[in-house]
C-alpha cells in the first residue's frame, strides 16, 4: 500500500528535476561548455551529499557490503550523468514543459517494462491493459505538450 504522505515528496522531487534542468542549462550557457556544467552540477551534489552524511553521521559500508552489490546497481550514476547531459543539451531547445513531459514519459514507459519483468530488483507487476493505456495516455500528453 502506498503511504499517502510520501507522494508529495515524490512530486517535489519531480519538480526539482525541472529546476535542475533549467539551472544546469543556464550554467552551460554561462560556462559555454556542457561537460563543464555537468561537472559543476555533480561536484556540488557530491559536496552536498558528503556534508549531509557528516551531519547525520552516516556510516560507510565496508568492503564486504560493497562486494555484495550486483553489477547493475552501479549503473545508476552513469544513468544520472546521461540524464544530466541530455537535460543540459536539450532544456533550452525543447523548453521546460516538453523536456519534462518527454523525461516523465520515458520514465513511466521504462518503469512499466522494469516492473513487468522484475528487472533491477523491482517486484513483478504485469504490464496489463490499464498500464498500457496509461503509457498511451502519457505519450499522448507528451505530444500535446510538445505540439502546443
Amino acid at each position: 500500500m502506498l503511504a499517502w504522505f510520501v507522494v508529495p515528496i515524490a512530486v517535489l522531487a519531480g519538480a526539482l528535476t525541472t529546476v535542475q534542468a533549467g539551472s544546469n542549462a543556464a550554467l552551460r550557457k554561462g560556462l559555454g561548455e556542457p561537460m563543464a556544467a555537468l561537472l559543476v552540477n555533480y561536484a556540488l551534489g557530491f559536496g552536498a551529499v558528503i556534508l549531509a552524511s557528516l551531519l547525520v553521521r552516516q556510516a560507510w559500508p565496508g568492503p564486504d557490503k560493497i562486494a555484495g552489490v550486483p553489477w547493475w546497481a552501479w549503473v545508476g550514476g552513469l544513468a544520472g550523468a546521461a540524464y544530466g547531459l541530455a537535460a543540459i543539451l536539450l532544456a533550452y531547445q525543447l523548453g521546460a514543459a516538453t523536456l519534462m513531459a518527454s523525461v516523465v514519459t520515458g520514465q513511466v514507459d521504462s518503469s512499466v517494462i522494469l516492473d513487468h519483468f522484475g528487472w533491477l530488483g523491482f517486484e513483478v507487476h504485469a504490464a496489463n491493459l490499464w498500464r498500457l493505456i496509461g503509457i498511451a495516455l502519457m505519450i499522448g500528453g507528451m505530444v500535446l505538450v510538445a505540439r502546443f
